[in-house]
């Protein structure tokens, strides 16, 4: 019985997983990638050109949204009407009888959220007007 147990305490299981065998397959391949990723070319996207765009036909009106939510439309640059967001249907359905393809752009205020933004061209769509495109200011 002695005997017996001498050979299994030398017999005992590794616990350790040896890991330079992987350091060295990460090593490998690092330096695969560092090589080959200046090699690789970037997708180059063909942008279309604007010189076939048309021209437009009817000017566009002009929506400001001020910094209370009201509506200000105007006409060759002078306003015409404020409406709030209740008259704003009323005047879309209007603006959609008169011309459907006559754009309307939108401005607003710095300080009003996102979200009335996307409110006032919600209901344009809604009530029949086709284009509708947003004014920036170029820096």
């Amino acid at each position: 019985m002695a005997g017996s147990l001498r050979k299994s305490s030398k017999r005992r299981a590794m616990a350790d997983i040896n890991v330079v065998p992987y350091i060295d397959v990460m090593l490998v391949l690092l330096v695969i990638f560092m090589v080959t990723a200046p090699m690789v070319n970037p997708g180059v996207v063909d942008l279309p050109t604007v010189g076939g765009a048309k021209v437009q036909t009817l000017p566009p009106v002009f929506l400001t949204i001020d910094a209370n939510e009201n509506v200000i439309v105007r006409k060759d640059g002078d306003p015409v009407q404020t409406l709030n967001k209740f008259e704003l249907g009323a005047f879309a359905r209007a603006q959609a009888e008169k011309s459907a393809e006559q754009p309307v752009v939108l401005a607003a205020d710095k300080s009003i959220k996102y979200e009335v933004v996307m409110e006032v061209m919600s209901k344009l769509k809604e009530n029949g007007v086709k284009r509708v495109g947003l004014a920036v200011k170029s820096q």
